[in-house]
């Protein structure tokens, strides 16, 4: 690591840090279905929450208009303190992105200015600006899906809300692992191939996790190995929708079954690039990935069968999504040592 580069690599690792809170804060938002409690968007205004009780109550009146109180709320006995409690989780969670947003612009200006970034770095910094803006464009269009007239957001913007994240998270790291790691080493490809697939796996996982989350597929079946009492494959898959396509991408058993498919597939890969690791010499840094991605995805398997048992209670999902995050920051580093 050149000495130069070391308030860059701090600046990039503080943005991983911010989005890795943001992540952890959107899946409360989403477990505790605050996520729709903030009905417009005022990228100014919306800055800090009501601060009188007469602007709580014009929040509230507004929240009102909208399905997921028409549908919901309003048989729940659904209070103002109520509301007050899921406006906090969507008003901190849209703060934090604003926040991301000032901690990678401003300091992006300052390197720009004192000449600190090279061509590369800036090329990649504009595409971390780009996938940030998207991020919360996406995020947007999330929320906009619940607000017609299904009280519940779309699944498929869900996922591609979190996904977005998640990709940006990783390649933040990436970018700094660039500059923690300047010097270029022979590689295995053979090695590299695997680690490649073994994140587009593991990626897909991450996508389908989402589908869960939006289609509340995690507290039905909650039964392991097995999706039901002797069957592998709950004949449910097969009877929500016209056809196995969309059984597997909007049916809620369909999308589980492949979910917890998948979680076999992550685990079967991860241990496939340890045995083939070992057939090669590889220095610290790999080795320390490598084992470490094996130890995560373990973890992350036994979280995920345990969520499922327990019916998805929020202390148990948000641990899950936390540790998929450790888990795709271990990836992302095992790739990046196996890459450069």
């Amino acid at each position: 690591m050149k000495k130069e580069n070391k308030p860059v690599i701090i600046w990039l690792l503080s943005g991983c840090v911010l989005i890795f809170i943001m992540v952890i804060v959107g899946g409360i938002t989403r477990l505790t279905n605050s996520g729709l409690s903030m009905t417009d968007w005022h990228l100014i205004t919306d800055t800090l929450p009501p601060l009188t009780e007469a602007k709580w109550h014009e929040a509230f009146e507004q929240y009102k208009k909208f399905p997921e109180y028409q549908k919901i709320n309003i048989h729940n006995d659904f209070t103002i303190d109520d509301y007050k409690y899921i406006y906090f989780w969507e008003w901190f969670h849209r703060f934090i992105g604003r926040a991301i947003g000032m901690v990678f612009i401003i300091p992006f200006i300052y390197f720009l200015i004192r000449r600190k970034l090279d061509k590369s770095t800036i090329k990649k910094c504009i595409i971390l600006l780009l996938l940030g803006g998207l991020q919360g464009f996406f995020g947007w269009f999330m929320v906009k899906s619940g607000l017609i007239d299904n009280p519940d957001v779309s699944h498929f913007r869900l996922a591609l809300h979190l996904t977005t994240a998640f990709i940006t998270f990783a390649y933040t790291f990436w970018v700094a692992l660039d500059l923690i790691y300047p010097v270029k080493r022979n590689i295995e490809k053979s090695l590299r191939k695997i680690a490649r697939y073994a994140m587009f796996f593991l990626l897909l996982q991450i996508i389908y996790g989402g589908f869960v989350a939006g289609l509340n597929a995690g507290l039905i079946h909650n039964h392991w190995p097995l999706m039901s009492d002797g069957q592998f494959i709950h004949e449910s898959v097969f009877l929500e929708q016209d056809s196995l396509l969309l059984s597997f991408t909007e049916g809620k058993s369909g999308v589980q079954f492949i979910h917890r498919t998948l979680a076999y597939v992550v685990v079967g890969m991860m241990l496939y690039l340890y045995i083939e690791s070992k057939k090669y010499i590889l220095d610290f840094n790999q080795k320390k990935g490598i084992l470490t991605l094996v130890f995560l995805v373990f973890v992350q398997f036994a979280l995920g069968v345990f969520t499922l048992l327990y019916g998805v209670p929020l202390w148990l999902g948000l641990i899950h999504q936390v540790n998929a995050f450790f888990l795709l920051l271990a990836m992302t580093y095992t790739l990046h040592r196996l890459s450069k």
